[in-house]
């Protein structure tokens, strides 16, 4: 039986600056790289055309071809994490497996199952730091708890930043890797999926656009945010680089990336926020739920424009601006006073850079039921937002082109009514 190691692809779709990679072919040899298309995550998803399962395969098949021409192959499995794991213990004398961290509720409890049955072979299980620059656990307050607040996290956050300790981990030790004829990649189809007609954006970091981002970043008919969320998410390039990039060229941006590993902090010590308020008062919250009302959001046919743009948008391309986010979560979960959670479900869904930890994180802010929130009694309107932030109706025009004929609908409540509405609502409920 042949001897081998085992890399692990997960959320690292590169073999650049690859912490894992880099370790696994620093310690040891006969490296067998390995992606499972995993069945338990796959099996959820309704749009068999979901353009982030053809990206993911795209991103496999780059890495299959990159590591052919070094003499090796990717092994690409489908299947439950487990099963292919015992199905390689019977094929292989597996010395270690290698992998960088994730941190979601889902891939802790995988990864601890993968760990103890290789335990039970006295097979090691090591994981590294790859998807963040701090860990959870790493930023704590003056008595070793997690930070509640953003403002101090990210204060500390700053003070422990060191751009000269930021390690490049370029593997050099290709020598290293399973020389061994190609494995064949599944085709989409064989792993129960389709194309999508949903492009993904450029996974190039634009250095103009960064260094302009705090002047455009709120403008939602402006090419001006980087729209990196997906290669974040499956981490097609590297935090390092680009953290050291925003150090160097805006602050505002660096800001937005301390923002995901504080929401990361927060899902680790409280798993419960996937599906419970982080502040528990607010389940309290007795939501309309109306489903006629959450249809005509999810369509983009509230009668509120940048409501509406913001949902046609995402509907048609798997993203919408961050700034449009934020008054579409509002005005669902203050205006319509529907539960966070059908909006976060819907964004998840949909959204090509869907992140748990940050979806979950911009959710409950939105709804004032997490932690760092807007208050309760802040209520976005959505007329003075578009004003504000597309005053020429470019972006609304661009999503809406029906925007002043009668086929464009009434607004499906009232601001004012709404709003207050919202506040007599949450104010009644935490007072109980």
């Amino acid at each position: 039986m042949e001897k081998i190691s085992i890399f692990w692809f997960r959320r690292d779709l590169r073999i650049e600056d690859n912490h894992g990679l880099f370790q696994a072919l620093n310690q040891s040899e006969n490296v067998l790289p390995l992606f499972i298309f995993d069945k338990n995550i796959l099996d959820k998803l309704e749009n068999k055309a979901d353009a982030r399962v053809e990206f993911i395969h795209d991103q496999i098949t780059l890495i299959h071809n990159q590591l052919g021409s070094k003499g090796s192959s990717l092994l690409v499995k489908y299947g439950d994490p487990v099963t292919v794991y015992q199905e390689l213990l019977s094929n292989y004398k597996i010395q270690a497996v290698y992998t960088n961290r994730d941190y979601e509720p889902y891939a802790n409890n995988r990864d601890e199952n993968i760990a103890v049955l290789l335990h039970k072979q006295e097979i090691p299980f090591h994981a590294f730091k790859d998807q963040l620059i701090f860990e959870p656990g790493e930023i704590l307050n003056g008595t070793g708890e997690f930070y509640k607040v953003f403002t101090p996290f990210s204060r500390v956050w700053l003070s422990k930043f060191d751009p000269k300790k930021i390690e490049d981990y370029q593997p050099m030790h290709w020598k290293n890797l399973l020389q061994t004829t190609a494995f064949d990649v599944p085709t989409l189809k064989e792993i129960g999926f389709e194309k999508s007609d949903v492009s993904i954006p450029s996974k190039t970091a634009d250095e103009e656009i960064i260094f302009h981002y705090n002047e455009t970043r709120d403008f939602p008919a402006k090419n001006g945010t980087t729209r990196l969320g997906v290669h974040l998410r499956f981490g097609t390039i590297s935090i390092r680089k680009l953290v050291l990039k925003a150090s160097e060229l805006n602050t505002t941006y660096l800001n937005e990336l301390i923002w995901r590993e504080f929401y990361m902090m927060i899902l680790t010590y409280n798993p419960q926020v996937v599906n419970q308020a982080f502040k528990p008062a607010y389940d309290r919250i007795p939501w309309r739920n109306n489903e006629e009302e959450f249809q005509a959001w999810c369509e983009g046919k509230t009668g509120y424009a940048i409501v509406d743009a913001g949902m046609r948008e995402l509907n048609a391309t798997g993203y919408m601006h961050n700034r449009v986010r934020m008054i579409v979560a509002s005005f669902l979960t203050k205006h319509l006073l529907i539960d966070w959670r059908w909006g976060e479900a819907y964004f998840a869904e949909k959204l090509l850079d869907y992140e748990l930890a940050s979806n979950n994180g911009g959710w409950q802010w939105a709804a004032g039921t997490g932690t760092d929130a807007q208050p309760y009694f802040r209520v976005f309107n959505p007329s003075s937002q578009q004003e504000k932030f597309d005053k020429n109706w470019k972006y609304i025009k661009k999503w809406i082109p029906e925007i002043n004929s009668d086929k464009y609908p009434k607004p499906i409540v009232d601001h004012k009514f709404a709003r207050q509405r919202a506040i007599d609502t949450y104010k009644s409920a935490l007072n109980q």
